[in-house]
């Protein structure tokens, strides 16, 4: 399975794993399973630490790149097509726009969205997978 984890959930990873239901904490430990972190994720935990929202024991880089290599997980650009995507989702989604590029993101490249967002979960568009079962 190739597999996009919400920021969230990203952050549970190294912070709060004992956040995970089993299906989810088992398709992120599966190493047969790809990984990928969207860059507009980086964006959201830089902002949350830059607005002391989130304290990380280490510096905001050395987490970014110490839980990626941990993961395995490959970082995905936000390009012209997940850009254009983001707003041209089919049927209705909410306006946020982190939101809007991580279930883009999933769509273009065909990954599961690991995420614990009721309106994520709830989206039919996008496969999804909910962190918490």
């Amino acid at each position: 399975m190739r597999v996009l984890l919400d920021t969230h959930v990203w952050l549970w990873s190294q912070e709060l794993p004992d956040e995970f239901g089993t299906v989810a904490r088992e398709a992120i430990l599966n190493e047969n399973n790809k990984l990928f972190i969207s860059s507009i994720s980086s964006l959201e935990i830089a902002r949350l630490a830059w607005g002391e929202r989130l304290t990380l024991k280490v510096k905001l880089r050395t987490w970014i790149t110490e839980t990626l290599n941990w993961l395995k997980a490959e970082t995905l650009p936000i390009n012209n097509e997940i850009a254009l995507a983001a707003y041209d989702l089919p049927g209705k989604f909410h306006r946020d726009p982190a939101d809007r590029i991580l279930v883009a993101t999933a769509m273009v490249h065909q990954l599961t969205l690991i995420t614990a967002d009721s309106r994520i979960l709830e989206y039919p568009h996008v496969l999804s997978c909910n962190a918490r079962v």
